[in-house]
């Protein structure tokens, strides 16, 4: 049954359907973020710094950890901006939601009213019709 508020729905169910796929890219964002993140921790227990040799081995190697001490830097802002988008995501998804339930519940409030009208009519039908079967017995 259509109402006022059917396309109001709809509209409202789509918006929480984004919210949804949304928090989803949002969530594999963050995976990733934490993978990338745990690769780069991997790699720095990964590099052996020399004990003896020349020094410009030892420059490369300290400048090797310094860089990968950089990306992990990065990989732990993009974690923690990666949380935030999450966040933000989920509080989007938590309001379309109620959006959607609030104008579903009109909707479904509108149905009831049509179909209580509709049952009334239908008694008040039904009654008439008793009515002039019963006056046609009599005659």
């Amino acid at each position: 049954m259509k109402t006022r508020f059917s396309s109001l729905v709809k509209l409202k169910k789509n918006n929480m359907q984004k919210s949804e796929q949304v928090v989803q890219k949002a969530n594999a964002d963050l995976n990733s973020a934490i993978t990338a993140l745990e690769t780069s921790y991997s790699s720095l227990e990964g590099l052996d710094s020399p004990k003896s040799g020349i020094m410009s081995k030892m420059l490369a190697a300290r400048a090797l950890v310094d860089s990968q001490r950089v990306i992990i830097q990065h990989n732990s802002e993009w974690v923690g901006f990666a949380k935030n988008q999450v966040s933000q995501a989920k509080e989007q998804l938590k309001l379309d939601t109620i959006e959607y339930e609030k104008f579903n519940y009109l909707e479904l409030q509108e149905i009831e009213k049509e179909i209580k009208k509709i049952k009334i009519q239908e008694a008040k039908d039904l009654d008439e019709i008793a009515l002039m079967t019963y006056g046609q017995k009599n005659k």
